[in-house]
């Protein structure tokens, strides 16, 4: 099989927000107690975090996480992770059913961040709670003045502001399974007013309204109209959330479950567009994808779980090597929409849906997906090219997709390019050409791959079974793609 992409120096989509390679840690399962906070394990650092996971966070490069929730965030009193931990709390967590010690918070979560090298991105809860508590928040993360809460974080011993410059409004709020869901006109209402006190207080601070919970939501499109007409103005992003499954075993599907993920970029940017010609605007909201990746393995086993325990196993989801061709597809997928996606959470970022999975008391280790991401945040950024690819396709669901998956990224701190390719072909190999337009001189240097004969091959603590290899590369050979497989190219002009 053959296939080629053409790619031209002055035709850019646009420029790679670093922001679109974010994460996420919900007080959620063992995302945050055995997963960045374990006190016993013998790896802790005098805070109770885990220093071998912050390694493999720092290998992912992460520039921002999302925090608190997700579904917690709709029943969290934020008051209760601060100041004196033997004073606080324990609560019935209602999202997940499980026991909230408290024990970690926003005091002590700002601290992780700073260790991990990475911003916070902060919801506030809109479901049990609103304006006032918004308010409360963010004047105890960034207040500067000689106010109440700000006074209480210096007293908690914080004198500096934590600075956190993104917020979200609420979680999922069109969604019947959050706490304090709402109508589209209720939330629309309630963003707007949240967001322009928020910004009296904080003038520097970036807001995310939320948008559907999943492009299959009966209210899609309806629910960002509404409440784009509230609060346009006022905030500064629309979030996007999508998961995908392969329960029924259909390989092919799964693999072209990116196109769905770019028709719904792209119909959340035209919303926001729609929105901004009827407020006769100058601004342009972008899009957060603060929720994304493959979930679907431990649902089954979840059911099993006790309610009301401290930190259960939830949301465990053992990855495949196809889940990683999924994962690569999808990250293709923001990088080619980096025009309107300016931030994205791969969710989440350890143990809860994650590329980073961990034993309590023992091993941290980096699972399929955990690569593909590596790659893509270490050396996709700059400017996302326009491309022209041939290739053959196959057919789903009424539906032609492309064997090849692929992204072209111009770097010019580095002078170089960046390809990522995926062939989506089953039997096949693929011979790639590649023509860069208005490149003088580049060629390829470096190709590192990620193949598995098995496409359910996982890893473990014991055992790396998908990682990366790098191929040799000889000049004036064809590329050659194995099928199946994850692939990143470099191409840098002759010296």
């Amino acid at each position: 099989m053959k296939a080629s992409i053409t790619a031209n120096k002055k035709f850019i989509i646009g420029e790679i927000d670093r922001r679109i390679y974010g994460s996420f840690i919900e007080h959620l399962g063992r995302a945050v107690y055995g997963g960045i906070y374990e006190p016993s394990h013998p790896n802790a650092d005098a805070d109770g975090f885990r220093t071998d996971v912050i390694e493999l966070v720092k290998k992912l490069n992460v520039p921002i996480v999302r925090y608190p929730g997700g579904n917690f965030v709709s029943g969290y009193h934020w008051e209760d992770g601060t100041g004196d931990r033997q004073k606080r709390p324990k609560r019935m967590e209602l999202a997940w059913s499980a026991v909230e010690t408290n024990e970690v918070g926003i005091d002590e979560f700002q601290a992780w961040a700073k260790k991990a090298d990475t911003e916070i991105m902060m919801a506030v809860n809109l479901g049990t709670r609103g304006i006032g508590d918004a308010l409360n928040c963010l004047e105890y993360c960034n207040g500067t003045a000689d106010t109440h809460y700000a006074n209480m974080r210096r007293k908690n011993g914080f004198e500096e502001p934590f600075g956190i410059k993104v917020w979200c409004l609420g979680n999922e709020m069109d969604a019947d399974w959050q706490i304090g869901h709402k109508t589209a006109e209720e939330y629309g209402r309630l963003a707007a007013e949240t967001a322009r006190a928020m910004k009296k207080l904080d003038p520097s601070i970036k807001l995310v309204a939320c948008g559907s919970s999943g492009r299959w939501m009966k209210s899609f499109g309806e629910w960002e109209l509404t409440v784009l007409d509230h609060a346009y103005d006022a905030i500064d992003y629309v979030s996007l959330h999508t998961y995908y499954d392969n329960f029924g075993d259909d390989t092919p599907l799964f693999l072209s479950r990116c196109e769905e993920m770019d028709a719904f970029i792209k119909e959340t940017a035209a919303l926001c567009d729609a929105a901004k010609v009827k407020k006769k605007s100058q601004k342009t909201v972008d899009l957060s994808f603060d929720e994304w990746n493959v979930w679907y393995h431990s649902r089954m086993q979840d059911k099993k779980i006790e309610k009301w325990t401290v930190a259960p196993a939830q949301l465990e989801d053992i990855y495949t090597f196809e889940d990683a061709l999924v994962v690569g597809c999808m990250l293709i997928t923001l990088q080619n929409n980096c025009d309107r996606v300016k931030m994205a959470c791969l969710a989440q970022l350890v143990n809860v849906i994650a590329p980073i999975m961990t034993e309590n008391g023992g091993k941290a280790w980096a699972q399929t997906i955990f690569y593909p991401f590596m790659y893509a945040s270490a050396y996709g950024n700059g400017s996302t090219l326009r491309t022209v690819i041939e290739s053959e396709s196959y057919c789903v669901n009424n539906r032609t997709v492309p064997y090849l998956a692929s992204s072209v990224i111009y770097n010019t701190a580095e002078n170089e390019i960046v390809v990522y390719a995926i062939n989506r072909s089953l039997d096949e190999d693929m011979e790639l050409s590649v023509a860069l337009e208005n490149f003088e001189g580049f060629c390829l240097t470096e190709h590192i791959e990620l193949y598995s004969d098995d496409l359910k091959a996982e890893n473990s603590g014991d055992e790396e079974r998908v990682s990366p290899r790098r191929v040799n590369v000889a000049s004036g050979e064809a590329i050659t793609l194995k099928k199946h497989s994850w692939n990143m190219l470099k191409f840098k002009p002759l010296a």
